[in-house]
């Protein structure tokens, strides 16, 4: 069963956080040799940031969406409970680092904000907004628990 759900009239998934795992994730999304090179860059990313502790990842931009050729896909990583002494310092790149990450990685990744709660907010409240019309769209979480193969 498709976790997902189905993608709405503008080509994104539904608003909200759909929840998926990598089989999942990239069996929907590397429908083409072109998106298969970008999940290769992600998948790396991905065993990196698990072994440095991250529980979870948050996917948008063009890749989860129909578009054939999207240059890269953007990432939130979920940093409760990571370290960041183990973590590859291209990823903790901000200002002036994102192309270094789309170089190694073929995406942008940027790190959750918890405030008080404990609930992620920042780059993750963005990621769900479309950057034109500010309508609500949906995101793909990824937990970085199971496989990756």
């Amino acid at each position: 069963m498709m976790v997902i759900g189905r993608l709405e009239d503008w080509g994104s998934p539904g608003p909200g956080i759909h929840r998926a795992g990598w089989d999942e994730f990239s069996s929907r999304f590397g429908t083409n040799e072109h998106r298969r090179g970008l999940l290769g860059g992600l998948k790396r990313a991905l065993a990196g940031l698990r072994a440095a502790g991250c529980e979870r990842i948050y996917v948008d931009g063009s890749f989860v969406t129909e578009e054939l050729h999207p240059d890269d896909y953007d990432a939130v990583w979920d940093s409760r409970g990571a370290d960041r002494a183990k973590m590859d310092k291209v990823i903790l790149k901000q200002f002036g680092g994102r192309k270094d990450q789309v170089r190694k990685y073929r995406g942008e990744f940027f790190p959750t904000v918890h405030v008080g709660t404990g609930i992620p907010t920042g780059m993750l409240e963005l990621f769900q907004r479309d950057r034109e019309t500010c309508r609500r769209k949906g995101i793909v979480a990824i937990d970085l628990g199971g496989r990756l193969d």
